[in-house]
Order: C-alpha cells, then structure tokens, then sequence
C-alpha cells in the first residue's frame, strides 16, 4: 500500500497536515487531505494505493487534531507504514532547519530526504534511534513493567536505546539488567518496528531469564512482576512491538511450547 517512493515531479496530490506530533483530519474521517496543488513549501512523501501523498509541516497544531498514537489505536494496520513515515519526517524537518555543524539555515533538497547548509556543506537525513525491545520469560511466565509514564494498570515489555559502540544483544543484556536487576541467557531475535515517537527503530528480542528475582531501578521503572498467560495485566495497544511479542508467546504457550 506504501510505496517508498519520492512523488518527484507531482504537481498536486494529497497531503498530510502535522504539527507537533499531531496530525490534521480530512474530510474522509482519514488523515489524509483531498487532491490539491503542491506548493514549494510541501514535502514529496510517498506514493498510498499509487496516490502521491506530501507532508506539511505546521507550527502548531489543532487541539482537535488526534496525536500519533490516536491515529494507530484507530485506524487499520496497513496504515501503520505511512502513519509512521509521515510523523518522523515531520519531526526530522521541524528539528533541523538550522545546520548542527555551523548553524546556518538548511535546505530541503529535492531528490531524498536530506537538509543541506550552503555555507559549510554539511547535509543531515532523517534521524533513526536504535532501541531494543525485550520479552523476558521464565517458562510460561512473562516478565513486564510499568513506565510512571504508562496509563493506570499497563504493563510492557523492557526497552532502551543501543548506546554507541554496543551492539544490540549486548543492549538487551545491560537494559533488562539496569531496569529490572534480572539477568538472561539465551536471546532470539523476533522483528523490527519503526517507532515515530519520535524516530526509533526498535528491533524486538525474547529473552531467557536466569532467575525470577527482580530488583527495579525505581527511576525508568515503577513497578514488574511475573505474570502468567492466565494472569495478565493491562497489555500495550494492539499496534506496538511490545504487543506482538507478548501475543506470540502467548500463542507458543497456547501451542505447548514455552521457553525453558
């Protein structure tokens, strides 16, 4: 349905109206605006369902306008792509109009997604944050947390940026020891999910616990527990990473097969 392809050369199309992590409701109940003129100020984005679809970045938002999050609890999956897609591009545009090396004001170019300073050279693309997303089991049990940010009663999986020179299984080590004092043994990788809030790329794992003893950190973490596949709290929205590697293993569970 997305189509990764800069619309070059469109005159007009559809677009997507954002501000600070919001977006814009067209006329369809969609986040999509109808077929209009481009102007220099748009952002060419991709190509949904062969439409070529813009982005316009916007100082401020609607209060009416639904954030991000809003948007992926409503809309079917196969959105997801371009949902994502639109609000990082957004944010690489709002936070980088300005050269980080020297200071002068960047300019979009035409052929990719890149800013470029004139007065030093210097060209900067998208930012994408690497983080790892984690499954802790001990058997049938399943190790999750609560973040002080997370509404009453939701637990997920553990998560954290990759530092610089770490790979990302040693990230996975060092995360879910610093959060929940737990060390694990063996690792698998599940799948990766662009993550727009606001550009990380987490890469998912299940991990094997080496005991049930917890030890949280009291600052990134609130509150973890074992919960069984019988037991469960309130879980992460149906779109996330971290609800998919809970699914899964509730469904290997459900197959006979548990993680020993």
């Amino acid at each position: 349905m997305l189509r990764r392809e800069l619309p070059l050369g469109c005159e007009q199309g559809r677009l997507i109206r954002v501000a600070d992590g919001r977006i814009a409701i067209g006329p369809d109940g969609s986040p999509l605006q109808p077929e209009q003129p481009w102007t220099q100020s748009v952002q060419p984005l991709a190509f949904w369902h062969d439409e070529p679809i813009a982005l316009v970045v916007e100082e401020h938002a609607d209060e009416s306008w639904p954030d991000g999050r809003q948007w992926l609890a409503r809309l079917p999956e196969s959105w997801f792509p371009l949902i994502s897609t639109a609000l990082q591009v957004a944010a690489w545009i709002r936070d980088h109009r300005f050269c980080g090396r020297c200071g002068a004001p960047s300019a979009r170019l035409d052929a990719e997604f890149a800013m470029h300073c004139a007065q030093c050279g210097h060209r900067n693309y998208p930012r994408i944050s690497p983080c790892i997303i984690t499954l802790v089991t001990h058997g049938e049990a399943m190790l999750l947390a609560r973040s002080p940010r997370f509404p009453p009663g939701r637990y997920s999986t553990l998560a954290g940026f990759i530092e610089p020179g770490e790979s990302a299984e040693e990230a996975v080590h060092r995360e879910v020891y610093e959060e929940v004092g737990v060390s694990v043994g063996r690792i698998r990788y599940y799948r990766s999910q662009a993550w727009p809030f606001p550009h990380a790329l987490m890469l998912g794992f299940f991990a094997e616990a080496a005991s049930r003893r917890i030890h949280i950190d009291g600052i990134e973490i609130a509150d973890a527990a074992w919960f069984t596949p019988g037991r469960l709290p309130r879980l992460p929205p149906t779109y996330s990473i971290s609800r998919a590697l809970i699914e899964t293993h509730l469904a290997e569970v459900a197959g006979g097969f548990a993680r020993k």
